[in-house]
């Protein structure tokens, strides 16, 4: 009996342990999924602390997008100064400044940096290719950190400012295009978007400013109706493709697209450059639609052509539609950039942000200020938008900060090559004479070539040999300048060709230039089926067969070096 009721007392007394374990269990399991779902409800509160309206990592967004910009300008620069502007250059910068010294006096001051700005005045003029070098090197190493890192301060960025308003001032017809100036104008804004002296990507007492961001959304839309009928009628797009400056292998194909295609094309252009840059001033989502539909577009031309970065650069702007709502999901959310912002928004929500410091009114004047000074600037630019006579890519002011810009305003029907031809024959007028052709780096040449694709990189000489085409020698004599480097089989210029038919052999006795009128083949037609992406038929000659001894006296006429004393 009492065996039996101690055997009770021990089932008893497991039963409780058993009991109390499963109590145990259970409030640890309540504990746990009470801890998860404060967890959840800690998450959501977090996500749901991200506000509209703030520009913290807009603001990291469009410094690595300038920079990304200023590190391919500054690589073409680096890559092809000395041939354009160096000092055994088609154009030396060295004698630019010389004229621009003669013309302000003969002095180096505010006239000749006014007319000129550039720091190259303050520089060794007895290595310019030295200098040159440095310039783009340096814009290399600067523009090159700001990408990786996503962070920058005035200084830096007024740096490279500086540095590329220095190539460009001095740039003379290389850096004539429009796109420059366009990104003397992003590069300088991207200045007022940075704290003056941190680094930090997230600069606690630096908010951007909307008045910033604005200016960016300023730079949005171009004009296209103005200039050339097509645009009018709807047929630009039946010769875009196939004529622009530097085509791509995908150019030919959107060619030979459908009419209706092309009438798309340009309605949609007409709709996105013309109506879509007006949803900036819409509220937040239609800003955004704009944003979006501005960067589609850009991205849609990337592919058509090879334009340089212009549209690299015409995304720039559009990236300031959207707040760090639209963008956080660039970030990631253990990352520094994400972790503070969310601290930002919580101690805003708290109203426990730090006071207003000396240094952040100082700042809000600054931003006021730049407002005003781009509100200024920007009379004559709108001026010239509604004028009958209106003017694409011009700049209004000296350092290029608000511009006028517009692309293919006019559209040409048919495309013309100029094809440089050397012959290793003493008299050109002989039967029998075996012509030799140049090609270039990626304009069109040999027919059976396939187009290039380049962009965002660009070959300066490439896009000028496209407008001497339909103009004369006489309106760009620079031409004849390479004719006879190459008569000397010039290391300088050749580097600047794909193909020299003269290398490791004797130079050419002559050198011609011929005018070609070309069309992309028709896919399905013989010519396709051989392989070759153009036809084309001669014009006739371009410039006459020249030698050495004919240039010498044109080039004494022009103070140009003979073409063999380099």
């Amino acid at each position: 009996m009492a065996a039996s009721i101690e055997s009770s007392k021990c089932s008893e007394s497991n039963l409780r342990k058993r009991r109390g374990e499963n109590l145990t269990s259970a409030k640890q399991t309540v504990d746990s999924t009470e801890s998860e779902n404060d967890i959840s409800k800690y998450d959501k509160k977090e996500k749901i602390t991200l506000q509209t309206g703030t520009y913290w990592l807009t603001r990291i967004v469009l410094l690595r997008s300038i920079a990304f910009i200023y590190f391919v300008a500054f690589g073409v620069a680096y890559n092809q100064n000395k041939q354009l502007i160096g000092e055994r250059g088609l154009m030396p910068c060295k004698e630019y400044l010389r004229s621009v010294k003669r013309y302000v006096g003969g002095k180096i001051g505010m006239a000749a940096l006014a007319y000129t700005p550039s720091i190259l005045w303050f520089m060794d003029w007895e290595d310019m290719d030295a200098n040159l070098d440095a310039i783009a090197l340096v814009g290399l190493a600067l523009s090159g950190f700001v990408l990786l890192s996503g962070r920058a301060n005035m200084i830096i960025m007024a740096v490279l400012w500086i540095l590329y308003h220095s190539i460009v001032s001095v740039g003379q017809l290389w850096y004539s295009f429009g796109w420059e100036s366009q990104l003397l104008e992003t590069g300088f804004l991207g200045i007022f978007l940075c704290p003056f002296w941190s680094l930090a990507q997230m600069p606690r007492h630096c908010p951007p400013s909307h008045i910033s961001i604005w200016t960016f959304r300023w730079l949005i839309g171009m004009i296209k109706i103005r200039g050339d009928s097509c645009w009018l009628d709807l047929t630009c797009m039946d010769y875009h493709y196939e004529t622009q400056p530097v085509p791509s292998p995908i150019s030919y194909y959107l060619h030979h697209s459908p009419w209706w295609f092309h009438r798309f094309e340009t309605l949609s252009n007409h709709f996105i450059e013309l109506v879509v840059p007006f949803f900036t001033f819409m509220g937040r989502r239609m800003c955004m639609v704009n944003g979006t539909l501005q960067i589609l577009f850009q991205v849609a031309l990337i592919i058509s052509g090879n334009l340089s970065f212009l549209n690299w650069l015409t995304i720039v702007p559009s990236l300031a539609c959207f707040d760090d709502l639209a963008l956080a999901s660039l970030f990631w959310p253990s990352g520094g950039p994400w972790q503070t912002l969310m601290k930002l928004q919580k101690e805003k929500a708290e109203g426990t942000s730090s006071p207003a410091t000396k240094g952040m009114f100082i700042r809000r004047v600054v931003n006021v200020a730049l407002g005003i000074l781009i509100a200024y600037l920007s009379v004559p630019v709108v001026i010239n938008l509604l004028s009958p006579r209106q003017v694409m890519n011009t700049s209004f002011d000296p350092l290029r900060i608000v511009n006028t810009y517009g692309a293919f305003g006019s559209i040409t029907k048919e495309r013309t090559e100029v094809v440089f031809q050397g012959t290793l024959s003493a008299n050109h007028t002989d039967e029998g004479v075996v012509w030799e052709e140049y090609e270039f780096l990626c304009k069109p040449g040999a027919v059976d070539r396939r187009p290039c694709l380049i962009t965002p990189y660009h070959y300066r000489l490439d896009w000028l040999m496209w407008f001497a085409a339909f103009q004369t020698y006489e309106h760009n004599e620079w031409v004849i300048q390479i004719a006879g480097r190459l008569l000397a089989n010039d290391s300088t210029v050749l580097s600047l060709m794909a193909h020299n038919p003269f290398q490791s052999r004797e130079k050419p006795r002559w050198v011609r230039g011929e005018h070609f009128r070309y069309k992309f083949t028709k896919p399905g037609r013989a010519t396709a089926a051989q392989g070759k992406w153009w036809v084309r038929k001669r014009i006739g000659p371009y410039f006459p067969p020249v030698n050495l001894e004919g240039l010498r006296s044109y080039f004494r006429s022009r103070n140009w070096h003979q073409p063999d004393s380099y």
